[in-house]
């Protein structure tokens, strides 16, 4: 079994150049900022059917960086990027409530009430996109995951599957911050101890999350038809779900 095959039995998504990069269900997929693929991920992503791209960020995340790969205009023309920013970083709330940004479930509540009319645009987008859906924040943890917690939620999944993914979001960013020459202004690679003390309290949070959390009905009183609902629905199956592994091992980028 080639290395494409193996990340993709346990839920990874091998598209070069791709950070924590995760199918959710049926036609969705996740990850982190699009710029870091190469002209050969584009390619990939092309290939397994992707053809929209919802960028969750705001819009002074979007900036180009040194390091990111050249992409010939005529390949990512292939895609439509449509712009759903799940937040107002300037926001009154959002610093007292999050920090510098989005980054533990205990807050994912917060989020939803602060930005639900922005939440439920997302979801319209997935309802109305063509063909396969990659949808990204920028390091494809937490509001990416929010919206993959929902999207399992909406699919069917259970708890144990939600944590998994939860789990995968997380070992994919810190694999992130271990491989990446550039230290994070706020966040450091953290050793295995470490990782696991923290993700035991915030999968808590994610729990508590997940069990106050009533999909379809947050979608259809942010402004969602029923229409829309089932569109999303059917954007996420028939198709596999995220499998357990032996070994949970982010793709190394």
């Amino acid at each position: 079994m080639d290395g494409r095959a193996a990340a993709s039995l346990r839920g990874g998504v091998p598209w070069d150049g791709a950070v924590n990069a995760w199918h959710i269900a049926g036609d969705v997929y996740r990850m982190g900022r699009r710029e870091w693929l190469t002209p050969g991920g584009w390619q990939q992503m092309y290939d397994d059917g992707v053809r929209t791209v919802i960028d969750l960020r705001s819009p002074r995340e979007r900036q180009p960086r040194d390091t990111d790969p050249d992409v010939p205009a005529e390949l990512l023309q292939r895609f439509e990027v449509v712009q759903c920013p799940t937040e107002d970083p300037d926001a009154e709330e959002f610093g007292e409530l999050f920090g510098p940004y989005l980054k533990d479930p205990a807050h994912y509540g917060h989020y939803l009430r602060l930005f639900s009319g922005r939440l439920a645009a997302v979801f319209k987008a997935i309802a109305a996109a063509r063909g396969k859906v990659v949808v990204h924040c920028s390091a494809g943890r937490d509001r990416s995951g929010i919206v993959a917690v929902m999207l399992q939620l909406l699919a069917g999944a259970g708890e144990e599957e939600v944590v998994r993914g939860y789990r995968q979001g997380m070992r994919g960013i810190n694999e992130r911050h271990r491989t990446h020459g550039v230290p994070h202004v706020h966040e450091r690679y953290l050793d295995d101890a470490s990782f696991e003390a923290l993700l035991e309290t915030r999968e808590a949070s994610l729990l508590e999350f997940v069990r106050s959390l009533d999909v379809p009905g947050f979608l259809l009183a942010n402004g969602l038809t029923a229409a829309e609902v089932e569109a999303v629905r059917a954007k996420l199956g028939p198709g596999p779900r995220l499998k357990p592994a032996a070994k949970e091992s982010p793709p190394t980028h």
